[in-house]
């Protein structure tokens, strides 16, 4: 008995030789519209979806396959007397093999100029049912949705007249996640454009990028996925110029590195990234002089770190940055001089291009965190600020190079990992204090990293002090302007300490927690 394929795909990359080749093993083949149109003009015989349902295609092509000589002919069981004899009843000829890919809904949404319109029409409809009914009879059917597949299926029919079973069932589970993942990206849209703030139903679909070695450790299996909608301003979308794959760590670091950078965006700044936590930030008139900062704030934590610069990398900067061993560089872009630079005697030093004027749209992007049986979601943390809105409470109010100061430590101190602590000058990060479990160690551990250095320094805290021991350290290091959001019920003896000490001292009103 001659068997018989249905193909319908609008990505027809492969699919002229793939039908060529199931004819020359003695198929017949259904198929529609444009694939049809294909492979009548490759000189392919092919029987027309319209003889097959005894209906015309209708409704501009919304109704054609939805037909019971078309799913009686995936869906039959062929151990099944009954569903055998039904087939003999009606007329409807069993279907062995179907290939079908989807109407390019998410090529549509990509284009800037696309309307809900254009999205609503590429709603595929009958391809995710055939795929469907395919998949789930799997037994019977092989069913085929990426053209990367074609080869293997021709191969066992050609040397076996069928596919294996081990086959089909992996075919059918890949079916399954393609029309998964294609209904997932339709309910975004739609969940977006209804204005649905706390969805019933969160669904989400990613694109594997990476398989990698490990995780955060050797024993950690781990593997990259990237936003089926990319987005640009992202370590998954970055272009890669130079040096190995990037590690499980690597990425993560990069990602805090690229967030980090975006609150600086008016001056040339380079951020200087170790373990999820700036180890130095610098922000200059140049690029080179910024970089000079960044690197005169912590030179020994940054060995080994990643370093992202939101200007065009030149030669000086570059020379200055290979003479360090460092994992990442991160940057908008990168004279040729400089790239020559940097590479030389460096193949493993791994070099990113991002686009920088990508960040505003970055910043809507959801956070998700994985927490074991369960998915936390939050905005990202990129509340607007202005200073005009925060509060001096102490007697003493900052000096103009302070308040400049305080401004670059308000921005330095939301990456820092809670409990976080930062001292700055009015252009560069003097002593990090991340991730203690009382505040006072984390002001101490920074005051130490800036020792020698506190000349017209200030010390921003990512929370409220709970005590006004933390300002009594803080004094006794000379520091003389403090930022953080206040708010605990303890603030006015911390008020009071820091004008017992003649320290200025600024509430802003919001807090910047790191877990």
């Amino acid at each position: 008995m001659t068997k018989r394929a249905l193909i319908s795909v609008s990505d027809k990359s492969g699919i002229v030789e793939f039908a060529q080749e199931l004819k020359n093993l003695g198929w017949e083949i259904v198929s529609t519209g444009g694939t049809k149109v294909a492979l009548d003009k490759a000189g392919i015989d092919t029987i027309a979806i319209d003889d097959v349902t005894g209906f015309p295609e209708m409704m501009d092509g919304r109704v054609k396959t939805l037909h019971p000589n078309i799913h009686g002919g995936l869906l039959a069981r062929r151990d099944l007397d009954s569903h055998v004899n039904a087939m003999k009843e009606h007329g409807i000829t069993p279907i062995d093999l179907v290939v079908v890919n989807l109407y390019p809904f998410k090529e549509t949404i990509l284009k800037p100029d696309a309307t809900y319109a254009d999205a609503v029409e590429n709603i595929d409809i009958g391809g995710p049912s055939m795929l469907r009914s395919a998949a789930k009879n799997h037994v019977s059917v092989t069913v085929v949705v990426d053209p990367a597949d074609y080869a293997e299926v021709l191969d066992e029919l050609s040397a076996n007249g069928e596919t294996t079973y081990e086959t089909r069932k992996r075919l059918a589970a890949k079916v399954f996640r393609h029309t998964a993942a294609y209904d997932a990206l339709i309910a975004e849209y739609f969940t977006a454009q209804v204005g649905e703030e706390k969805p019933e139903k969160l669904t989400l679909t990613y694109d594997l990028k990476q398989p990698m070695r490990y995780g955060e450790n050797p024993q950690q299996d781990a593997d990259f996925y990237q936003k089926a909608l990319p987005t640009a301003y992202s370590i998954a979308s970055a272009k890669q110029i130079n040096g190995k794959e990037l590690s499980f760590n690597n990425i993560r670091d990069a990602d805090a590195a690229i967030c980090v950078i975006r609150d600086f965006k008016d001056r040339p700044t380079v951020v200087a990234l170790k373990h999820m936590n700036p180890c130095g930030i610098g922000q200059a008139d140049d690029i080179e002089t910024a970089w000079d900062y960044a690197y005169e704030a912590d030179s020994v934590s940054i060995f080994g770190g990643i370093v992202v610069l939101n200007r065009e990398v030149d030669a000086a900067t570059a020379e200055k940055m290979h003479a360090i061993f460092l994992e990442i560089i991160i940057a908008p872009s990168y004279t040729d001089e400089a790239l020559a630079i940097l590479t030389t005697k460096k193949k493993n030093l791994r070099i990113l291009q991002l686009p920088f004027d990508a960040q505003e749209a970055s910043e809507a992007e959801k956070e998700y965190t994985g927490v074991v049986g369960g998915l936390l979601v939050q905005n990202q943390d990129v509340v607007k600020e202005s200073p005009a809105d925060w509060q001096v409470v102490t007697k003493r109010q900052p000096t103009k190079t302070e308040e400049t100061a305080l401004e670059f430590a308000w921005k330095a101190i939301k990456y820092v990992k809670s409990n976080g602590i930062i001292v700055t000058n009015d252009h560069m990060t003097l002593g990090v204090g991340p991730g203690q479990t009382n505040r006072v160690a984390s002001v101490r551990i920074a005051i130490d990293q800036a020792k020698d250095r506190l000349d017209g320094a200030v010390l921003a805290s990512d929370a409220f002090f709970p005590f006004a021991d933390n300002v009594e350290e803080i004094a006794a290091a000379g520091i003389k302007a403090i930022i953080q959001p206040g708010g605990s019920v303890r603030d006015q003896e911390s008020i009071d300490m820091a004008d017992k000490y003649g320290i200025a001292m600024v509430f802003t009103g919001v807090r910047h927690f790191r877990h």
